[in-house]
């Protein structure tokens, strides 16, 4: 496989939908972990990880051969989306089964958070979130934002950013904590809210 670990998950998308299928394996590579570590937290069945996992790269193969996947967000919260409908999906499916029971515990594990549909008010302030967000990081200076779009956009590790960028890891981590901090200082100055 070329080296397409470098490329954004957008310009990897974009590729894959023009039938590069490389372009979808270094997406799979990139986001498995962490997509079935987040299915597996919810479920705590290894086998149902595996079906949901499975179906969510499903969904998203067909989303993005039909041309249907939509670049506003970010590709791995559109996955992590997809990944939290099927769960809710298969809960409701079971408990209509009858094989699911939540009488033995002390809570109910449907009544989750991570498990709630997002309302529009809540999509839209999602999305004027990260606007906001957009506008403050481009007022960073060049290196802080460099290595703040390397690591939480691109989800680069430190190692791979000090090399990238031909510095050391501390040199790395400092330049984020100063992003970090600047980001924070700019939100206050603006009275920008970046919580929801």
């Amino acid at each position: 496989m070329r080296n397409l670990q470098r490329l954004p998950d957008q310009e990897l998308v974009t590729a894959y939908a023009n039938g590069d299928n490389e372009a979808f394996d270094a997406l799979l590579l990139r986001h498995k972990t962490r997509l079935f570590n987040y299915i597996f937290q919810m479920v705590r069945d290894r086998d149902l990880s595996d079906d949901i996992f499975q179906e969510t790269f499903v969904k998203a193969i067909t989303t993005i051969k039909q041309g249907r996947y939509n670049d506003m967000g970010k590709f791995s919260a559109w996955l992590y989306r997809i990944a939290r409908n099927l769960v809710v999906d298969t809960f409701r499916a079971q408990r209509n089964e009858g094989s699911l029971s939540t009488d033995d515990t002390d809570y109910d594990i449907l009544n989750r958070r991570e498990l709630a549909e997002d309302t529009i008010e809540d999509v839209m302030v999602d999305l004027q979130i990260e606007e906001d967000l957009r506008r403050l990081i481009d007022e960073l200076p060049d290196v802080q934002r460099e290595v703040l779009n390397l690591r939480y956009y691109r989800e680069l590790s430190f190692k791979e950013i000090a090399e990238l960028t031909g510095v050391s890891i501390n040199t790395a981590l400092g330049r984020m904590r100063y992003a970090i901090l600047n980001l924070r200082r700019l939100a206050k100055e603006k009275s920008v809210c970046l919580t929801r």
